[in-house]
């Protein structure tokens, strides 16, 4: 009969950010586990609190599953000398398979050994697959406690092992197994019994812990919302934060808080990001979005004290807008292009100058880039200023104790010294994407410092070889990759990739050709790997097909959208094989001259004709259309095949048909190389 399995690793608290990827872990190496040990079983779950990381599996069988085979040994020449009799072969064989040399089968000429294996008792398997999983665990950070070599991501303080109501009797790190987990550490009378798996929930809640990280994240939403609703305003609930919210509690209880209202004059990031970031607080908007001093907070508790909590966590954060308000007020005593003098002080990285050398950069790699966008002059002009103010607000007093605030203040100052608004805006957006789902720049000028201090990064670290590799990225370099592609494909630039690598070499002095050549395919190289990233939903082999080729970005991804088009088409079969074969044969050429005065035969004349008319589509560069006229090429190229001797005895004539698959297979790998494409 089955029954359900309950496992929890009881520790002291994890950090939160740690918490999703352990559950995670867990049930992928639980499911695993029980799959390859032949127990089978209904469901796996997770769930979790900092102090506990619990498994619970629902129906597990009671035993492993039989298992039969029929395993192959030595040829019965072997097997069996002249009088029949088992050789120290089989019988090696027999004894390695556990069954007696007289119950081998003869089939085929080898003899064979049929096995049968009894399952064991899953409660049996438990006492060793349970410490497995425990050890199979990974964490970014492990720690040793005690005298002990076992390490932990924090020490362990206690196991619940229960299959049904029997207890799995373990020891792993100086702690046994048993049926008694722990209460809330304030609201509970301390340990308590589980009796069963089927109870462990209850139990817990009974003891003031919400074990269920789902239930636990919806109570705190709930109370969140109600809490500010009753306040007269909307909490501004982001999923990071409630996530991290989520694992720094066991019983959740939401209240809410107050600040002075003078804070309110501040920039609201400049309000949001402490209470945010560093307290864990909710802010408090109106329906129009307008700050409220108002935040929201949750305790690991009941409601017993509240108003002493609420006044403990407003004076944290008093002090918290304080220090804020000192550093803005000292900020603002200079203009933000006098804070940029200070600049002059701060190394961008050893070996690339100082963060003020970087702005004089950037305004030259802008004003380059805007002219191959067209930029017209105002965006030119919002570009050059905004590059120039790009880094100053990092030598300020708010952002160098709120260093999540670069670019915000930036903006912010840069509209109180009565800059340009959209100078302003492209100040706080050339930081854009900050992370993974944030929002690309909206607005001209945005994009081109983005771009610029993207590629200036870029090329500034692989110039002194910190190129990333594995999982090491201290530059965040693949991020910054990312979001330049993303950026390039959402604004629909035809950027050429290498001449906007090769000015800021220019702007880095690197002069030596063999550097700069190896710098233009290490960039080449690195950015292709993101492309093939952001275009992970069209078919494989169609990315591999058109990633050749990635000076201009966009064009790759209109690339990859029609050819995946055509690729999925009935009739694609034909064209693909045609232009493979044309390939094949193009690599005997050695030039891709073609004289229309050497032609022989009507196949030759009518194929030219066809991939003069071809030319002239892919150089329109719609490739829809371009690969319909490709697709037109299929015909003629099998005509031509079957008509035409290429490899001629005339040396002439056999060239210029060479010449001419030569230029046809250079005009398709324009759109894309067909070998990579796989057929069905």
């Amino acid at each position: 009969m089955a029954k359900d399995l309950l496992f929890e690793i009881g520790t002291e608290e994890v950090p939160a950010h740690v918490m999703p990827g352990t559950l995670a872990q867990l049930k992928e190496n639980a499911e695993k586990a029980f799959k390859e040990n032949r127990i089978a079983f209904k469901a796996v779950r997770t769930l979790g609190t900092p102090r506990r990381t619990a498994l619970i599996v629902e129906g597990l069988a009671e035993k492993q599953e039989d298992v039969a085979s029929e395993n192959r040994g030595p040829s019965v020449k072997i097997a069996f000398d002249a009088e029949g009799n088992p050789t120290k072969a089989a019988q090696g064989f027999a004894r390695g398979q556990h069954v007696d040399p007289k119950d081998l089968v003869v089939k085929d000429g080898y003899v064979y050994a049929e096995v049968h294996e009894e399952g064991q008792p899953t409660a049996k398997i438990l006492e060793t697959l349970l410490p497995e999983l425990v050890c199979g665990l990974s964490f970014p950070n492990n720690m040793r406690w005690g005298n002990l070599d076992f390490k932990f991501i924090r020490p362990i303080r206690w196991f619940v092992a229960l299959y049904g109501a029997d207890v799995i009797p373990f020891e792993l790190a100086n702690v046994k197994s048993g049926r008694t987990s722990r209460g809330h550490r304030f609201l509970s009378q301390g340990d308590f019994e589980i009796a069963d798996a089927k109870s462990y929930e209850k139990a817990c809640e009974e003891n003031f812990i919400i074990v269920d990280q789902d239930k636990r994240k919806q109570m705190i939403r709930e109370q969140i919302e109600a809490v500010a609703k009753a306040n007269g305003g909307q909490a501004e609930i982001t999923e990071d934060l409630l996530e991290e919210v989520l694992y720094l509690v066991e019983y959740p209880t939401a209240l809410c808080g107050k600040f002075e209202e003078k804070y309110l004059q501040l920039p609201p990031e400049a309000v949001i990001t402490p209470m945010r970031d560093h307290q864990r607080y909710f802010p408090v908007k109106t329906a129009e979005g307008k700050l409220l001093p108002l935040f929201i907070t949750v305790r690991n508790g009941g409601k017993e004290y509240l108003e002493t909590v609420q006044h403990g966590n407003e004076r944290v954060l008093r002090a918290r807008l304080a220090d804020a308000q000192f550093f803005f007020d000292e900020d603002r005593k200079k203009t933000l292009e006098e804070h940029r003098e200070k600049l002059k002080t701060v190394v961008f990285q050893q070996g690339l100058g100082t963060m003020y050398e970087k702005t004089e950069r950037l305004e030259k790699l802008a004003d380059f880039i805007a002219d191959a966008i067209g930029a017209d002059e105002k965006a030119h002009k919002h570009a050059r200023r905004a590059a120039i103010l790009s880094k100053a607000d990092l030598v300020t007093g708010m952002v160098t104790e709120f260093t999540e605030l670069q670019g915000i203040m930036g903006r912010e100052y840069a509209k109180l010294d009565g800059e340009c608004e959209k100078v302003a805006i492209a100040i706080d957006e050339h930081y854009k994407p900050r992370f993974a789902g944030d929002s690309q720049p909206q607005t001209t000028a945005g994009r081109i410092v983005s771009l610029a201090d993207k590629i200036d990064t870029i090329v500034g670290t692989f110039s002194l070889g910190k190129i990333p590799t594995g999982s090491q990225d201290p530059f965040a370099l693949r991020r910054q990759a990312l979001g330049l592609v993303n950026m390039i494909i959402e604004a629909k630039y035809h950027l050429s990739l290498s001449a906007i690598v090769a000015k800021a070499m220019d702007l880095y002095g690197i002069e030596d050709e063999k550097a700069r050549a190896k710098m233009q395919q290490d960039v080449a190289d690195f950015i292709r790997l993101r492309l093939k990233n952001v275009l992970e939903s069209i078919r494989y082999d169609v990315v591999d097909a058109v990633l050749a080729d990635v000076d201009d970005i966009y064009a790759v991804a209109l690339r990859a959208k029609a050819v995946a088009d055509y690729v999925a088409s009935t009739d694609a079969a034909a064209g693909i094989q045609a232009f493979v074969r044309v390939a094949n044969l193009a690599k005997k050429a050695e030039s891709a001259e073609v004289s229309a005065d050497l032609f022989q035969t009507d196949a030759e004349r009518n194929l030219f004709a066809a991939y003069e008319k071809a030319s002239a589509a892919v150089a329109s560069e719609s490739y829809a259309e371009a690969i319909t006229a490709l697709a037109a090429l299929a015909a003629p190229i099998d005509t031509f095949f079957d008509d035409v001797m290429v490899m001629d005895k005339d040396e002439k004539i056999k060239n210029n048909r060479l010449g001419l698959l030569k230029s046809i297979d250079q005009l398709v790998s324009r759109i894309a190389d067909f070998t990579k494409i796989v057929l069905a």
